[in-house]
Parts: structure tokens; sequence; C-alpha cells
């Protein structure tokens, strides 16, 4: 990844306000690109990017993503050349009980970023982010390859399958005869300081041991692939330059963790708990009818053999970064912490 690549670049982030949202722009910010971010005026977990201040460095543009109209004349006004789309329903459970909300935001907010990207003069590169979830998930141990079959039980991870599919047709059927490159990227289940939204790992446990009260997890057996947020920022980041510099690399990718990575839940709390020397969890097994895969992973050999990019942190110091920003973060400016964490995570690429 090459800092100077991105000084003076008009690089626009859907979904700016979110966790990965947050992160993304910072570390933009750091490298000197000139960051627009479009998000929902309001936004439940948007509490990191406040703590930031971070809308006073950047461009902060409001409006919904399923919203063309608005979403086009932040084209039309800040000319974007590259173009980060992050805006989702991003919970899986909560895809159950927002079926139509979860597919018109995945879906057509894919569908109106890409043809805005189409209309664009400027827009030249796009990285649409999707998920791990959109794989057809048949609870193999084996690690999925982006060839494999798209698919999923719930709205959440149907959704993430049809954007894919939407990329590929916006791919083939106009943006290659327009000489723009737009890839799609997959990651894991990130982890990171900053993430206070509902029904996730970190910030249940966060929240339960802020309050010295018993971590409860629903689903301790459950294999998923965990990784620290800048890890597949850096993926994007990179693919995203690459696409830059040559005219090929528009494809799907992975972006997940080594091996060592991929364990159940308890054990991710089990070291959760033992890096904050303190808390204790307990069973909450939910037995409704929200389909969750039990077992889930990512083969990210493609992106480690023709990109060059592979995981920097271990499980166990993604989860000390992790505890060290939410332990550190009344005391330190919020802003300033997660550069601090950038730095760190630049140095320990050179070093590895």
């Amino acid at each position: 990844m090459n800092a100077s690549f991105w000084k003076g670049k008009r690089v626009l982030v859907t979904g700016h306000t979110g966790f990965k949202g947050t992160w993304l722009i910072i570390w933009l910010n750091k490298m000197g690109a000139k960051v627009i971010g479009y998000s929902l005026k309001e936004y439940n977990n948007d509490r990191f990017f406040r703590d930031c201040g971070i809308g006073k460095k950047v461009i902060d543009e409001r409006g919904g993503i399923q919203d063309f109209e608005s979403l086009k004349k932040v084209f039309d006004k800040h000319k974007p050349e590259i173009v980060f789309h992050l805006a989702a329903q991003p919970i899986v459970r909560l895809s159950y009980d927002e079926p139509v909300k979860t597919f018109q935001t995945n879906i057509m907010g894919t569908v109106n970023v890409l043809e805005c990207i189409r209309r664009s003069d400027s827009a030249r590169i796009g990285v649409i982010i999707t998920s791990d979830k959109c794989y057809r998930n048949k609870n193999l141990s084996c690690g999925y390859k982006e060839g494999d079959e798209l698919g999923g039980v719930d709205p959440y991870s149907c959704s993430k399958a049809c954007s894919e599919l939407v990329v590929s047709s916006y791919r083939d059927a106009f943006l290659k005869l327009q000489s723009k490159l737009v890839a799609s990227a997959r990651a894991g289940n990130v982890i990171g300081g900053g993430d206070w939204s509902q029904d996730r790992l970190i910030p249940d446990c966060i929240k339960a041991l802020l309050d010295n009260k018993p971590i409860l997890i629903r689903n301790p057996n459950a294999t998923r692939p965990w990784q620290h947020v800048l890890e597949p920022l850096s993926g994007y980041l990179m693919l995203a330059e690459k696409l830059w510099a040559e005219n090929k690399y528009d494809d799907c990718w992975n972006f997940g963790p080594n091996a060592e990575s991929i364990v159940p839940v308890k054990q991710v709390a089990d070291m959760l708990v033992k890096k904050w020397t303190s808390g204790s969890w307990i069973d909450g097994s939910v037995k409704d009818h929200k389909h969750e895969a039990k077992l889930l992973s990512l083969d990210i050999t493609k992106a480690h053999d023709e990109l060059g990019w592979k995981p920097r942190l271990r499980l166990d110091e993604a989860i000390s970064l992790t505890v060290d920003w939410y332990k550190n973060h009344k005391k330190v400016d919020s802003y300033e912490l997660s550069l601090r964490q950038i730095d760190e995570y630049e140095l320990i690429g050179v070093n590895k």
C-alpha cells in the first residue's frame, strides 16, 4: 500500500459514519486524500464517527443510499475519482425483522452507486464491499473461494449475494466498455475499537464488561473468520491502488484472516476476557427461527497470490488492539487514538 498514491485523490466513501467507514476515512484522511462521505442523516451506530469529530475533517454529505438523485448530486458536485461503497444494512438478525429495508438498502443501494459511477465523468475506480456471507453456506470446514456458489438463507446474506450479481452485471454490461474498473470485496467478521452496534459479539462483550455484568453469548460454538478492521481495509485500499495502476483486478476478492483466526465465538470471548483482565461469559444460546450459519471461513489464496495482500495480525494481536482502544478511548482523543493504532498497524506490516 502506497500512502503517497492517495494524496489529493478525490475519494467517496458511502456509509462513512459506520464502524468500518469511520476507520476507512480516518486512514484516507491521514494519507492526504480528499474524502467525501455519504451516509444517512441519522444512523444508530455513528457514535465512533461523532466521538472522533471527523465530520469536520472531511466533506460530510448526508442522504439515503436508496435516494438515487441525492447520491448523484454528490457525484456531480464533488467528482470523486475512487468510490468505496460500504453503506448497508449490516446485521443478519435484523434482516429477519426488516427484510424489505434490507433488500432495498443492500441491493438497490448497490445499483444506485454503480449507476452513478456509470454516469460519472470523474469516477474511474469502484470497490463494492459485500460480505463473507454472500456465499451459499454449506457449513464446510474448508474456506470459500471467490468462484464458489452465492446465496443465503437469511435476507442479509441473500441481499449480499444479489449485490455481487449486480456488480458483475454492471461490470460486464457497462463499465468495462467505459474503461471503469469495479471490484467487489468480501471480508470476515471484523473487530476493533469504536464498534458500538447492537447484536455483534465484541460490542456486546465490551458493554457487559463496562457494566460489570456477565457476557451473554448467543452462539458460543459458531465458528467465524475473525479479523481486526484494519486488515480488510488495507485490502480494499491495496485493491483500489491496483485497479488504478493496471487495467485488471476488476473481480471479486476475499480479504479474510489466516486459518488460526477462524475460531468459535466462545474462544474469542475467552481471549477478550483474558485481555480485559476481568469478567466472564455465560451461554445464552438462542433457539428461534432466525437461522445463522454454524461454520464460515474464507480462502484468501487469490488475494495473496495476485494482489500480494496478506493479514498482518494474529487473533490475539487483533484482540489486544481492540481492548486497548476501548480501555483508552475516554482518556485519549478518539481520533488520535485511532490514528495511533493505524500507525502501529502500518509498522507491523513493515516489520513482519
